[in-house]
């Protein structure tokens, strides 16, 4: 007996004439007896058709329909599977949409970028919903896990601190569904720093160690990572945890193969690493580490300040300053702190992001020490920051001093 799919087709087949697939391959039926040719019979008219016995006419027109609609049905699957709402222009549009957002974005006011990339990122969750081919749904996800990453870059750099954790899922979700490691990295980088600042630091060392199992196709996501985790680190008073990051930081600066892509605020520059590192020195404490922190905090400066001012990275190169500050303060130079404090004090206007004030409400702690509190020095700093665009419900969360 022929395979059970096989049997199935046959009994379609001869459906009309009531024969079993038991008798199509069972033993031969007795043959009716012949007629006599010996007698006379009526003559009959012969019709072409005839010519065919019934079950072979019946079952050819079965087969040629069955295999014209199996055709029918793989053209129509064939034709729905060409359609797309999204081509080659439109993922281009949204790439340099995006380049141009992450270039300006450290020297621009947060808030009117946020609505850009919002209305950005509803287009191409409206194209997801749609259909494409599979390589350009990976794209497509790309496309709107960067979009969701920025924008949780944003949320946090306005002050809301949920929200921008709510982005950041969203966004490494997307960096699953596009199997991109470099856009997995970044992200986990990103929930780290903002765990970092919320004060839970155990949390933002276990997410940088997440995201260092995803080596990038390219880019900087891995230095920033491990820059992020040794301030993590530090902050837990993890001397030897500390320092193996920052070196595992400059072997991945050694790493890199190429270019961040899209680039601007998601690239992660020397300047950057430097006041990371400076910062984790701070938070070590101690005269060797605090000096070492002071170079590397005028180093960041001299980086960013040799930038025109126009890409100046304005929110980054505050917190270089600020650094800078801390570390003048460990020496007790606060004339030399304040200068610092100022600048970047005359540039909230411009830029005000959350990292920033939190610094500033952690250096302003800082002044409230018994060496300085007889200083009039230190009581106008203080002042300054109290008074400034950073001093909001939204700018300034809870924070500690460093010592």
């Amino acid at each position: 007996m022929p395979y059970p799919i096989a049997c199935r087709v046959l009994e379609r087949m001869f459906a009309d004439d009531g024969i079993s697939v038991e008798e199509l391959f069972g033993p031969p039926i007795a043959e009716e007896p012949r007629p006599d040719v010996t007698k006379p019979t009526a003559p009959q008219t012969v019709l072409a058709s005839d010519n065919l016995p019934r079950e072979a006419s019946s079952s050819s027109v079965g087969i040629e329909e069955m295999t014209n609609m199996a055709a029918a049905e793989s053209a129509a699957f064939g034709a729905f599977s060409e359609q797309s709402n999204v081509g080659p222009h439109t993922l281009e549009q949204f790439q340099e949409d995006l380049k141009r957002i992450v270039a300006v974005y450290p020297n621009r006011p947060v808030y009117p970028l946020f609505i850009e990339l919002r209305t950005l990122r509803d287009r191409a969750f409206r194209l997801l919903e749609g259909r494409q081919p599979p390589g350009m749904t990976r794209d497509l996800y790309l496309v709107a896990g960067t979009l969701c990453s920025v924008l949780a870059n944003a949320s946090f750099d306005l002050g809301n601190i949920r929200a921008a954790e709510t982005q950041a899922r969203t966004a490494y979700l997307c960096g699953e569904l596009a199997q991109h490691n470099g856009l997995r990295a970044w992200v986990r980088g990103l929930q780290a720093l903002i765990a970092y600042w919320d004060d839970r630091c155990v949390e933002a060392a276990d997410l940088a160690g997440q995201g260092w199992g995803f080596a990038p196709e390219s880019g900087t996501a891995r230095v920033r990572l491990a820059a992020t985790e040794a301030r993590a680190r530090a902050r837990m008073r993890d001397t030897r945890g500390t320092e193996d990051a920052l070196a595992r930081a400059e072997r991945a600066r050694e790493a890199v193969l190429g270019p961040d892509d899209p680039g601007g605020m998601m690239a992660f520059p020397e300047a950057k690493q430097a006041y990371n590192a400076a910062e984790a020195r701070l938070w070590l404490g101690g005269d060797a580490n605090c000096a070492a922190a002071e170079r590397l905090a005028e180093q960041s400066l001299q980086l960013y300040l040799a930038d025109p001012p126009e890409l100046r990275r304005l929110g980054e190169m505050s917190l270089a300053r600020l650094d800078l500050a801390v570390a003048r303060l460990h020496r007790r130079d606060l004339d030399g702190a304040a200068e610092q404090i100022e600048q970047v004090l005359e540039t909230g206007g411009q830029r005000r992001i959350e990292s920033v004030g939190r610094r500033l409400l952690q250096i302003s702690t800082a002044l409230e020490r018994p060496y300085f509190q007889t200083s009039a020095l230190a009581g106008s700093v203080r002042d300054r920051i109290k008074d400034s665009p950073f001093n909001s419900a939204r700018a300034l969360g809870p924070g500690r001093s460093q010592s």
